[in-house]
């Protein structure tokens, strides 16, 4: 099987539709590591590695590290996932009667908006002087040094504008990038894109890319946050959203909010599903279960 099937062969193997996990950062922090740094959770690649999402070149060498151990603590990420991936498969093979299903390791390639850590990722307006060939130079050699590390998948995470989606579009063409990749958008509305541009505009980008129509189906991905807002500045969670001088309270999903979810997402199309920020393992437990059920009813 090449690589590029991998996916396609997962998801038809678990009934059409499988399960992305997605909040680790919320179980590291469930698990002590603190988070509130410019990193994220990337931070505890450095701190704490034992406890591990995405990075940035960028991000490393503003802390002073050299590009050398910039580029090491990328490799280490993907080596971390991979080998926490392998040591349970080990295990579970040898539990009789289990179902479980080989995980895929994706590797995170974030948004510039996140590497900048001033919730620019939750507007998509990076300022003036960003333009296509600066988002590429940004991504390059991440994507270059994540991909030699041996993930599965290439996961861009909440790309919040159109011009970000075509940097990573023409990115994956101009390195002839050879595993499945997705490109997700984050929303404030489910019809447009953080920068307000709709998402008819965003996915004109990918549906032009002669690559991601030879390679994929494009099958749909989501997987949203649980609906709390990160405040850029304090670098906190808020259960609330302002909106000039007024507050209002954010639409939190709790895990019986997102079984309900689950069902609509499944019936529209989707064949990934799970959970991002905030979200926790109790959460994708819930997930996971209402797809196996509506697998088995069918």
């Amino acid at each position: 099987m090449g690589p590029m099937m991998v996916l396609e062969e997962l998801i038809e193997r678990v009934g059409g539709c499988a399960v992305i996990d997605g909040g680790f950062a919320t179980q590291l922090e469930k698990c002590g590591a603190k988070i509130d740094d410019p990193l994220w959770s990337a931070v505890c690649l450095i701190r704490e590695p034992h406890l591990i999402k995405e990075a940035t070149i960028p991000g490393f060498l503003s802390k002073g590290m050299s590009m050398e151990q910039a580029e090491s603590l990328l490799k280490r990420s993907v080596k971390l996932a991979v080998d926490a991936r392998d040591s349970f498969w080990k295990v579970v093979q040898n539990v009789p009667g289990n179902d479980y299903n080989r995980a895929l390791v994706a590797a995170s390639i974030g948004s510039y908006g996140a590497y900048l850590a001033d919730g620019s990722e939750y507007s998509g307006y990076y300022g003036p002087d960003i333009d296509l060939d600066k988002l590429k130079d940004f991504h390059r050699r991440r994507l270059q040094i994540l991909v030699n590390a041996g993930p599965d998948l290439l996961a861009f995470e909440a790309i919040p504008n159109k011009i970000e989606a075509q940097a990573c579009v023409e990115l994956l063409e101009e390195e002839n990038i050879q595993i499945p990749s997705w490109i997700c958008f984050s929303s404030v509305n489910g019809e447009h894109a953080s920068s307000g541009e709709s998402f008819k505009e965003c996915l004109d980008v990918l549906n032009k890319s002669e690559k991601v129509k030879v390679l994929t189906k494009k099958a749909i991905a989501i997987y949203p946050n649980s609906g709390e807002v990160w405040d850029g500045r304090a670098k906190r969670w808020l259960i609330y959203s302002n909106f000039g001088c007024h507050r209002q309270p954010s639409e939190c999903f709790d895990d019986e909010k997102f079984k309900t979810l689950v069902c609509r997402w499944h019936e529209l199309g989707a064949s990934l599903i799970g959970g991002c920020c905030r979200t926790t393992p109790s959460t994708i437990k819930a997930v996971s279960k209402v797809l196996k059920d509506r697998t088995q009813a069918q």
